[in-house]
């Protein structure tokens, strides 16, 4: 296994376009504007882990090779952090306005997050991007576009990066742990594409914690690291609640709470992701998610997750005459 300390994000962060998985479409424009030497600014919108950063980050490369250069040629901010107005007026006009070295067309400004900030900043941030369009162009990276202000998405090219199949991020799930000499068992590979839901840097960073209890990870595994209950176990739950056994119910409730350590919040996520696959009535599973919407309200306003929890299961076996 390589001595290499970093995150296995990073480590295996793909350096150019052709190795971002998947977002096939999108990967072939951006290709386009390195070819040209020429692009407008662009908004890259979509779930987390989806490439959107990596995208930009090698498309800056492509553009530039080795003449990428932080505050030189590119600049990489997260919004998050620095999302004031004031930012807006110093940091980043100043890079903006700056002339790029003589031998390339134009910068590059990498705002990261940029859903978070402020609409003030994004204001500020409009006027900017007009004013140095000649120097400086703007790639704005966020989870949801409609948190960017109008007259900024108008002035803007917007790729909607779309979640990753599992096909996808089990290809590179694979490819990671054949570089670090570990054993995926097909169930294993199979738990890690449904419980990192379309996230291949959640699939990693799981990847990487299970590699620390085990060089054979299977689905046991997966499904500890990622606080996840295996789907067999929670349908037996729901199975023999919605039959009127409470008690048996609530005894298999207990034993997942102490094999896993699940947060009340936790486990009516997993009883959720569940109840839609369950051969029952529609009706029945209306009700279910009513109580489990509720079973959420009263956990997240600070009620006590065993009674919680208990009372959930005693509604659900009162259920029995719906089914």
């Amino acid at each position: 296994m390589s001595t290499d300390n970093r995150p296995w994000v990073e480590k295996y962060r793909p350096r150019l376009l052709g190795d971002v998985v998947n977002q096939k479409g999108i990967i072939r424009r951006l290709q386009q504007f390195i070819k040209d030497k020429s692009m407008p600014h662009l908004i890259f919108a979509g779930p987390a882990g989806t490439g959107k950063t990596t995208s930009a980050l090698a498309m800056v490369r492509g553009l530039y090779g080795r003449k990428m250069a932080i505050n030189t040629t590119f600049l990489e901010l997260n919004a998050s952090d620095a999302r004031g107005i004031n930012v807006i007026r110093t940091y980043v006009k100043d890079f903006a306005k700056a002339k790029p070295p003589s031998d390339i067309p134009f910068k590059i400004l990498i705002l990261d997050e940029a859903d978070n900030m402020t609409a003030p900043a994004q204001q500020a941030l409009r006027r900017t991007m007009e004013k140095y369009t000649k120097n400086c162009r703007m790639v704005l990276i966020c989870n949801y576009s409609n948190k960017i202000i109008p007259p900024i998405q108008s002035r803007c090219v917007v790729f909607r990066f779309s979640s990753l199949n599992k096909d996808d991020i089990k290809e590179r799930v694979k490819f990671i742990a054949n570089q670090e000499q570990m054993s995926l068992t097909p169930d294993g590979l199979v738990a890690l594409a449904d419980v990192s839901k379309g996230d291949c840097r959640r699939a990693i960073n799981y990847l990487q914690s299970c590699s620390t209890i085990s060089k054979k990870i299977d689905q046991d595994i997966v499904f500890r690291v990622a606080g996840e209950v295996p789907s067999d176990k929670i349908r037996e739950i729901l199975k023999t609640a919605i039959e009127g056994q409470l008690q048996f119910s609530l005894k298999l409730l207990n034993d997942i709470i102490g094999e896993y350590g699940l947060s009340g919040i936790n486990i009516i996520k997993n009883i959720h992701r569940e109840i839609y696959d369950l051969q029952i009535s529609e009706d029945l599973k209306i009700e279910l998610s009513k109580l489990l919407a509720e079973s959420e309200y009263r956990l997240s306003q600070g009620g006590t997750e065993e009674i919680q929890l208990q009372a959930l299961l005693a509604n659900i076996v009162m259920l029995h005459e719906i089914k």
